[in-house]
């Protein structure tokens, strides 16, 4: 068994390693799925387009540095958000060595401090046009699209991508966006309705016709008692 201070040197010895948080911060408009980038502002990969990062610092939970990152740059504070990946090969950042864990935060777009975004430079882009990333970003957005098509059909994470009342069909038009695939409208009211966790309100939205579609609402504790359900 090693001794305390043959462990503490070994710790003192290695090599250090720096650790960073990537957020792919997705939001829905207009019936596009948009992620939000950042105009770099500083070298390596000046002037290029970047997801929105940054280090974890020492006395900081690798969570709460992704939490703090996505509220600097939205103003956002109750938002959805996951980690999906560990990127970490030894060349990825051409300054030192850094290891960068990703997550993936679902944000209603009508909500985010819009002067906020501006003051970083950044832009929302639709997810089927980005443009060229640095480094291995490019790798974070498809280890994150693959997450969250997983996640869209089996539990209902693309709810918080919807303001609070929505309609079917732009619930379809969120899920078509997300698969990146058209779904058949029938089968799709049929297996909502077998989930049982809508709340059809006595609302309706006219704002793409006359005849109107009523408004819903997500009910997560009815969810709750959901153990499976698939799109």
């Amino acid at each position: 068994m090693q001794k305390p201070f043959q462990i503490n040197r070994a710790y003192k010895e290695v090599q250090q390693i720096t650790v960073a948080v990537d957020c792919l911060i997705f939001g829905f408009n207009q019936g596009n799925l948009e992620l939000l980038l950042v105009h770099r502002g500083f070298e390596p990969e000046r002037d290029k387009w970047s997801l929105i990062g940054g280090f974890v610092v020492n006395d900081e939970d690798l969570d709460d540095a992704a939490y703090r990152v996505l509220r600097e740059l939205t103003g956002l504070e109750d938002v959805y958000m996951e980690q999906v990946h560990a990127f970490g090969k030894a060349d990825r950042d051409p300054y030192e060595r850094v290891i960068s864990v990703t997550y993936s935060a679902l944000v209603l777009k009508e909500n985010y401090d819009d002067e906020l975004v501006r003051s970083y430079k950044a832009q929302w882009f639709p997810i089927d046009a980005l443009p060229q990333l640095i480094f291995d970003h490019e790798e974070m957005v498809e280890a994150a699209m693959r997450r969250l098509r997983r996640r869209v059909k089996t539990g209902p994470v693309g709810f918080n991508l919807l303001p609070e009342k929505f309609t079917l069909p732009q619930l379809q038009r969120l899920y078509e966006a997300i698969l990146g695939e058209k779904i058949d409208k029938r089968n799709f009211r049929k297996k909502l309705s077998a989930m049982n966790f809508l709340i059809r309100l006595d609302e309706k939205d006219k704002s793409e016709s006359k005849k109107g579609a009523f408004l819903y609402r997500f009910d997560e504790e009815k969810y709750n008692d959901v153990k499976h359900f698939s799109i």
